[in-house]
């Protein structure tokens, strides 16, 4: 018998004088269902939007399956809920949530991208479109806190910090890194806070190989 089935559907018969029966039958199941919150977050903010805004589409419009507001819709909703590797996209492409996310009906609409067609797509920004993309990142959250704090920011403090992000293999731009005492790459975050706020907020993020200098590619970012 397999041990992951669940047999038992009435529930706390001890604690309620009326039977509580749960199933587990559902096959049009997610348990991701707090993404839908994150949509909205980002329909308020238009960020997603932007950011695709950015890439150009070069594929022939008749042979399109998944346009490229979908496949980034779908990689960034994935990220945020734990799905980081684009191998998950496998299992993520019927399910119920994230057909919902990208604008597809949950049950009758057709699978999402799978992982060749996201890792294609990964690939396709050149680097002036990834410039504009970090642009219109940065531009969103300004923005947002502009409005937040009514145009009234006495002080901005901008916060550069490198961090490792260890790899495991031969990727591009994997080096080893001395400090951090592992293969990685290395890449630059940046931060925001207002006035004497203590929070803080992303706002760019550069991929660099693991053996850059802390510094490379700060002027650039306080330049942009």
């Amino acid at each position: 018998m397999n041990e992951d089935i669940t047999t038992q559907c009435l529930m706390f018969p001890e604690l309620f004088d009326r039977p509580v029966v749960v199933t587990f039958d559902q096959r049009q199941g997610s348990s991701d269902g707090g993404a839908i919150l994150l949509k909205a977050a980002d329909q308020r903010l238009g960020l997603t939007a932007a950011l695709a805004a950015c890439v150009k589409d070069e594929r022939q419009a008749g042979k399109v399956e998944h346009t490229i507001d979908e496949m980034l819709m779908l990689r960034v909703m994935a990220i945020a809920c734990g799905y980081e590797d684009a191998n998950d996209a496998g299992r993520l492409a019927s399910d119920p949530i994230f057909k919902l996310l990208v604008g597809r009906d949950p049950i009758q609409g057709p699978d999402l991208a799978s992982q060749p067609t996201l890792s294609r797509f990964e690939n396709t920004p050149d680097r002036k479109q990834l410039f504009r993309m970090s642009e219109v990142l940065a531009d969103t959250v300004i923005e947002r806190h502009r409005s937040r704090l009514y145009g009234r920011a006495r002080r901005i403090t901008i916060d550069l910090d490198p961090t490792d992000d260890p790899t495991h293999g031969a990727q591009q731009l994997s080096f080893f890194n001395g400090h951090y005492d592992t293969w990685c790459y290395l890449p630059v975050v940046g931060f925001l806070s207002f006035n004497d706020e203590r929070e803080q907020f992303l706002f760019t993020a550069i991929l660099r190989p693991g053996n850059a200098p802390g510094s490379r590619g700060a002027v650039g970012i306080l330049r942009g």
